[in-house]
């Protein structure tokens, strides 16, 4: 005992020898001078720095002021890091999105008795081998029809000059050649500076495809870890409930991504066949733009029939309107028939849903915002039914 009071008077007389060493000489009088005689007598042997003072009164004028100012400056940094940060944040976002829909794949292996390193290795073993098989098939009939896409560009240019073809009509109409044209000569700057843009935008694309699949590849081995963690921050009164919704959320959208490529995969197909049918140029090349398009909910398709039947103007006036209507007849066939066997039943989100979903997501994020808005709003669309409107119906 003898020993700890000991070093108590030695830490209050450190504490007064520091005091007198800052800001000599200090002030006689004063409110300053009036605090420091307070703070004198509050230093003692056992407690040279005082006693810990009453909290803060959090209904006073000045600590609401304070956190409301505090609340606004940390809203408004948070606001700008996250713009500074938006083209990595939506890497992030669509890496994790791509890691929900490759996920139930790799649980199944794992519920076979895989384990978890060797399920995702197998998972991404098959997709790289479609997509290679893909690559393989699809480049060679690409080349060669871009190829001769390049070489009949004089004849199609001619014709959009003859007024008697269907094409001329066509141009003759809505100006399509002198809108090309005002186009190509209003976008500024040489042709070397256009390669530049060109090269600098592939490349960037290729960068950032590349990051994607990297960080799907990390997001898919720790799922389990990162499932965890996120139930983690969730109280542990509420961690059962929200591990039942939380796992129903990531179904919804695993579902929803699977259901998506596979309703394109057969969208393409269709296309390429009925192309084929009636021998309109660049089948492959068309099927393969159909089936991006078609990822993108409710406009993708629209968009790509219009390329498609204006292509198939090239050889009749009766093949495009049959082109035309293949695709509204295809369009119906997946809204009512495909959509809901497929990843209906999953998402389960209507039709007005989709097309608001689809358009608010699309205005803020692009096509990423397009594609991930219906499974955030089947997200929300759960969350209201099992959290929000129970507990309005309490009131």
């Amino acid at each position: 005992m003898t020993g700890v009071k000991n070093d108590l008077i030695t830490e209050g007389q450190d504490a007064e020898v520091e005091r007198d060493l800052v800001a000599q000489p200090h002030q006689l009088e004063g409110p300053v001078a009036e605090a420091e005689t307070i703070a004198a007598e509050m230093s003692s042997d056992e407690q040279p720095l005082g006693q810990l003072g009453r909290r803060f009164d959090r209904r006073s004028p000045f600590f609401v002021g304070m956190a409301a100012a505090a609340g606004v400056a940390v809203t408004y940094g948070a606001v700008h890091v996250l713009e500074s940060m938006s083209s990595i944040l939506v890497l992030i976002g669509v890496a994790f999105f791509l890691a929900l829909g490759l996920e139930p794949a790799a649980s199944w292996f794992v519920n076979h008795n895989l384990p978890r390193w060797a399920a995702t290795t197998l998972v991404f073993t098959i997709f790289l081998a479609l997509l290679g098989a893909f690559v393989g098939a699809a480049i060679p009939p690409l080349a060669q029809q871009a190829g001769e896409l390049i070489h009949e560009a004089p004849h199609y240019i001619q014709q959009a000059q003859d007024h008697s073809s269907a094409v001329g009509r066509v141009n003759d109409r809505f100006h399509l050649q002198q809108r090309i044209t005002d186009a190509v000569n209003g976008s500024g700057g040489s042709i070397l500076n256009d390669l530049v843009s060109a090269g600098t935008a592939v490349f960037e694309a290729i960068a950032d495809i590349l990051v994607v699949a990297v960080l799907t590849v990390y997001f898919l081995v720790d799922m389990p870890r990162i499932r965890t963690t996120l139930y983690r921050l969730v109280p542990h009164s509420r961690r059962p409930r929200a591990i039942l919704i939380g796992d129903e959320v990531f179904a919804k959208v695993g579902a929803y991504v699977l259901g998506n490529v596979l309703i394109s995969i057969i969208a393409g197909i269709a296309t390429f066949i009925w192309l084929m049918a009636f021998s309109v140029p660049y089948p492959l090349l068309l099927g393969i733009f159909v089936a991006v398009f078609d990822l993108i909910p409710v406009v993708g398709s629209t968009i790509a029939g219009v390329v498609v039947a204006a292509v198939a103007l090239t050889v009749s006036l009766p093949v495009c309107v049959g082109t035309a209507a293949f695709f509204v007849i295809f369009r119906l066939a997946e809204d009512y028939l495909l959509v809901p066997k497929i990843i209906g039943r999953a998402v389960q989100v209507s039709a007005l849903i989709t097309v608001v979903a689809a358009l608010i997501g699309g205005t803020l994020l692009g096509i990423v915002g397009a594609l991930v808005a219906i499974p955030i709003a089947a997200a929300l669309q759960l969350l209201a039914q099992e959290i929000l409107f129970p507990r309005l119906d309490k009131l």
